[in-house]
């Protein structure tokens, strides 16, 4: 077969090389759209749907949630396993489905499962699906720091929650960007459980009072001089003060009795169940930036550190953004160490052609070749939705070694049949039609 394809191709040249002009064109295209990272992902399709209770110890968290969600996906289509995890106020409940499933299409069913078993769960357990991305989507770490000590931690907090996690999310390929560390700021209410009873006032009704006073309604509208005027109830909590201010009811003698009157209310940090500290020196907050599963991962990384880039100027004085773990290092050495054996394997062939054969023109051969086994390789990737990765580039490394072999012992070959036979222009293309070897046999450069 192999010599069959020689003779059409010794035939028909001139479709040869525009095969080889399409070739490159196609290769170049997909190398230039192949989606490039660092480590190949192999894991599972799964989907996480995690839902907070807070407050309720792990047992408890297993019996109202996490026993509920796992009977429920057991019957989401495709779905192989099913594994459930409860801790102190929060349920993690993992999906993992067949590997030829659709990630997405694999959300859309365990979203429609959860809508139906929802009901079911306590009223303060909110579950949710976790980010369409995979095991290996943490492709880039950064932490704010200000060595000043003008902000402390709940304010860097505060910059990272409301205003760099907003603006990252925008980048394209970016699924989530978690925040590590620091401290969440919250209005703490503390009851006075001697004050409760001496007032007669029962925990709940606070707990009511404070939902009521903090929200805006609406009550339709008014008509003034031909024009209508929005009548809304202004309501949101700005301050401390604003939620001493809340109003309860009134005592025995017909005062009115807030919120204050009964609790201490101040700013105080969440509870939080673990620190995030950078070279040892002292407290941070992080951001982990999570990629979409199937995303380009040096092009994420490129937006991001162009995004985090053009909003420095926007942070407070004195906060900086230091990079923690960059994945574009190891990609763009993955992708420099293919080119430069690359270089070097052509050099060598050509050096050996030169030398040993005292043929220039003979190297350019499998100077053509090489390039072209690599491009229909990256074709063949992009079509299979393969991404570049140290794996598949390592395998194209290792191939360039076997291209090689066989190149040097094609051209070799040709040499020796232009020994046997004095070349001509009538005979130029017959001699090259029965120069290659025969495969089926051993050939070296000694044969």
């Amino acid at each position: 077969m192999i010599e069959s394809i020689i003779r059409w191709s010794v035939g028909n040249r001139f479709f040869v090389l525009l095969i080889t002009l399409i070739i490159a064109f196609g290769g170049l295209y997909s190398l230039k759209n192949t989606p490039v990272d660092a480590i190949p992902d192999l894991s599972d399709v799964q989907v996480i749907i995690k839902t907070s209770y807070p407050g309720q110890a792990p047992q408890v968290v297993q019996d109202q949630v996490t026993f509920p969600l796992t009977t429920a996906m057991l019957s989401v289509p495709g779905a192989q396993t099913v594994r459930g995890f409860s801790f102190f106020g929060d349920s993690y409940v993992y999906i993992i489905f067949d590997d030829d499933t659709d990630l997405y299409w694999a959300r859309s069913r365990v979203l429609e499962y959860l809508s139906q078993v929802a009901s079911s769960l306590p009223e303060t357990a909110k579950p949710q699906l976790g980010p369409d991305a995979t095991g290996v989507g943490w492709v880039y770490i950064y932490a704010l720091e200000d060595k000043t000590g003008n902000h402390d931690l709940s304010q860097l907090r505060s910059i990272q929650d409301w205003f760099l996690k907003y603006e990252l999310q925008t980048v394209p390929g970016v699924s989530e960007v978690a925040a590590v560390g620091g401290m969440v700021k919250q209005y703490q209410v503390q009851v006075d459980p001697d004050k409760l009873r001496a007032y007669n006032v029962p925990l709940a009704q606070i707990q009511v009072a404070l939902q009521r006073g903090n929200k805006e309604t609406g009550a339709s509208v008014v008509e003034l001089a031909e024009a209508e005027y929005m009548v809304t109830a202004t309501g949101y909590i700005k301050s401390v003060s604003d939620i001493e201010k809340i109003p309860l009811g009134i005592n025995e003698q017909g005062t009115p009795l807030r919120i204050g009157d009964l609790a201490n209310v101040s700013l105080g940090p969440q509870m939080r169940r673990g620190i995030a500290e950078l070279n040892g020196e002292g407290e941070v907050v992080g951001g982990v930036v999570v990629m979409r599963f199937g995303e380009n991962a040096q092009q994420t990384i490129d937006g991001v550190k162009e995004k985090l880039e053009s909003l420095k100027s926007s942070l407070p004085e004195g906060v900086e953004i230091v990079t923690v773990y960059d994945r574009s290092k190891l990609i763009e050495s993955a992708v420099d160490n293919l080119w430069s054996k690359l270089a070097e394997e052509l050099a060598i062939v050509a050096l050996v052609c030169v030398a040993f054969l005292f043929h220039l023109r003979s190297s350019i051969v499998a100077v053509v070749t090489l390039p072209l086994g690599i491009l229909v390789s990256f074709i063949i990737m992009y079509m299979q939705g393969i991404n570049a990765n140290i794996m598949s580039l390592g395998g194209i490394a290792i191939a360039i070694g076997a291209m090689t072999d066989g190149a040097i012992v094609m051209i070799e070959n040709m040499h020796k049949h232009m020994e046997k036979t004095p070349l001509t222009n009538e005979n130029r293309w017959e001699i090259v039609a029965k120069a290659p070897p025969k495969w089926g046999r051993r050939c070296s450069l000694a044969c």
